[in-house]
């Protein structure tokens, strides 16, 4: 077999001409004994093609869909997507993801070998010994959520500065207090990575405070489709020194320190994750990212770190009708939050990290108005994953508090050294109480007001502007109060996607139907600035009823990632409206 320069090939399993005979026309499910992998072969007369038993989406299992009687589609246990294995194209939700094909090897015997091809891995590039670091030269202080700072010598560098306000509109908020010097502290840093333009790691509030104290800070982000910072020229913020770097590359701070972006497998097009290397000990952090550089990662770096907790998307807390019970969504949330840690663990165990720390995980639905998703929206504890990982590995696990400190020189020195990992003096508040929520929530009642509302044309000039059409899709957009109740006087549209119309009633022709309420001051707080619409599903501010109940990737996928960059022009659309008031006047 022939490969491409540096491209490296791995057998992940051999069948003998006697076991590759079993194989029946149509799928076939098999296993490797020794491993443990899963794998689906699809035999058509002669031609064969095969992937690994793994959905690309989020990593759930597939099995035989029953509703397939040509026995060419599988459907995934975890969200029920369906691949057609005869052409590793996922049918539903349809055009959005192609599944990883493996080679097919077969020897003069008739014998088969399934092949795994792959490129060299880019952090084996210029490789480095580990020199042994000296106590107190490399130190990890958790400050919250995502974000922690990270000493490596004399230089300073902070991942994903969330650190006051909320996330999503006004959905997510801090679970953990900050350190009270948490702005002194990026205004120190040498550099900042932002992994994401989730606003619970591309945080405007932090962001706003930083640049007025040093609006030069070097930040860093991957070069990702959609731009990370997007939006920053009509947020206000002055930032002036951002800076987009390739993928896979070694990026050189100093003599001893570098780091590598490295994009996501299933959302290359926004989420990334970074190796950093100081004196050739490797830090990982994989961040939010579904299967980070593709599932190949560094294996015995010193320390790792991952989200853990679930939890961060409208599915299936903002959804009812049909099957969308309490009592489903309670065992889905049970479930999946299960499967979650397994699959965490499994990955620790697998990369055998030094140190593994869970993060990425520590907010809460604390708006009162969301107390619902707060008690219905139950998320793993970093706790209980920790307790998991060392039932099954010697790997030390680390639970962060606000303001504690790990020191990596004296961890690897004796592992069992207490003083390796310092947590904040007693008395530190360690949970928030209070989010000042008036605050962040102004400039949405601003919106809300905004005079664009005034015209029922905004819903055409919006929905053109989105761009999303071609797509048998109609949805009925609901503005509500607080309480998701029908708004007086508000906004109550359909659109038909298919010829971007906007009906009075449902089509004749057959189409499925989704019907989306929403949070008035949200929604026009979305609409007005030209933001992306995981402000709404993510932040858990809309409620959705859907027939038949099949997720419509095509459609979320544009609203939540490919809207355009340039918000609507609202002044011209002004302008306009109120010339035709006058001439109607006239």
């Amino acid at each position: 077999m022939e490969t491409c320069v540096g491209q490296t090939s791995q057998i992940l399993l051999q069948l003998t001409p006697s076991e590759a005979a079993l194989f029946k026309e149509g799928l076939n499910f098999f296993r490797n004994k020794e491993n443990g992998k899963n794998f689906i072969l699809f035999k058509e007369g002669e031609k064969l093609r095969a992937c690994k038993n793994l959905c690309k989406h989020q990593g759930g299992t597939f099995i035989k869909d029953i509703e397939d009687l040509d026995c060419r589609t599988v459907r995934c246990t975890k969200h029920n997507w369906k691949l057609d294995v005869s052409t590793m194209k996922y049918l539903n939700p349809p055009d959005s993801f192609c599944q990883d094909e493996l080679v097919i090897e077969k020897d003069e015997d008739n014998g088969i070998s399934l092949v795994e091809l792959s490129p060299p891995n880019p952090w084996d590039t210029d490789p480095r010994t580990p020199i042994v670091l000296e106590i107190g030269e490399v130190q990890i202080t958790y400050l919250t959520h995502a974000c922690v700072e990270l000493k490596f010598g004399d230089k300073y560098m902070i991942f994903d500065p969330w650190l006051t306000g909320p996330a999503f509109a006004r959905g997510w908020w801090l679970l953990h207090e900050p350190p009270c010097d948490w702005l002194e502290r990026l205004v120190r840093a040498d550099l900042i990575y932002i992994s994401h333009m989730h606003s619970d790691h591309l945080s405007y509030p932090t962001l706003r405070w930083l640049s007025e104290k040093r609006h030069d800070v070097p930040i860093f982000v991957g070069n990702t489709e959609r731009p990370v910072f997007w939006y920053l020229e009509k947020s206000g913020v002055n930032l002036t020194n951002i800076n987009i770097v390739p993928f896979g590359v070694w990026q050189q701070v100093d003599e001893h320190l570098r780091f590598m972006i490295l994009m996501d497998g299933v959302h290359p097009e926004m989420d990334t994750c970074i190796i950093v290397e100081y004196k050739g000990h490797k830090i990982l952090n994989t961040v939010d990212c579904t299967r980070p550089n593709g599932g190949k990662l560094p294996t015995n770096v010193d320390i790792m770190m991952s989200d853990f907790a679930g939890g961060a998307s409208g599915f299936p807390m903002t959804f009812s009708g049909g099957k969308f019970t309490e009592e489903w969504k309670a065992q889905f949330i049970k479930t999946e939050r299960k499967k979650l840690l397994n699959y965490k663990a499994q990955l620790v165990k697998d990369l055998n990290p030094q140190i593994y720390c869970p993060f990425a995980g520590y907010f809460v639905e604390a708006h009162p108005s969301d107390k619902y998703i707060k008690e219905t929206n139950l998320k793993n504890s970093s706790e209980e994953l920790n307790k998991l990982i060392n039932t099954t590995s010697d790997v030390i696990t680390w639970t962060p508090k606000p303001g504690a400190v790990l020191d990596l020189g004296r961890l690897l020195k004796d592992s069992s050294d207490r003083c390796g990992i310092v947590d904040p003096p007693p008395g530190t508040k360690i949970y928030k109480n209070s989010w000042d929520f008036e605050t962040y929530l102004k400039a949405m009642s601003l919106s809300f007001e905004d005079e664009i509302f005034r015209y029922p044309s905004w819903i055409k000039e919006y929905f053109t502007w989105a761009g999303f059409k071609g797509y048998n899709l109609v949805i009925r957009m609901i503005e509500t109060d607080e309480d998701f109740a029908l708004l007086a006087g508000g906004y109550n549209y359909l659109v038909d996607f298919l010829d971007l119309s906007f009906p009075d009633k449902r089509p004749a022709r057959e189409h499925p139907y989704e019907e989306i309420r929403s949070r008035a001051t949200v929604m026009r707080h979305v609409v007005k600035n030209g933001l992306l619409w995981d402000d709404l599903y993510i932040g858990f501010q809309n409620r959705i009823q859907r027939n038949p109940d099949i997720y419509h990737h095509q459609f979320w996928n544009h609203f939540q990632i490919k809207l355009p960059i340039t918000p609507p022009d609202w002044n011209t659309f002004l302008n306009r409206e109120k010339q035709n008031e006058r001439c109607k006047i006239m």
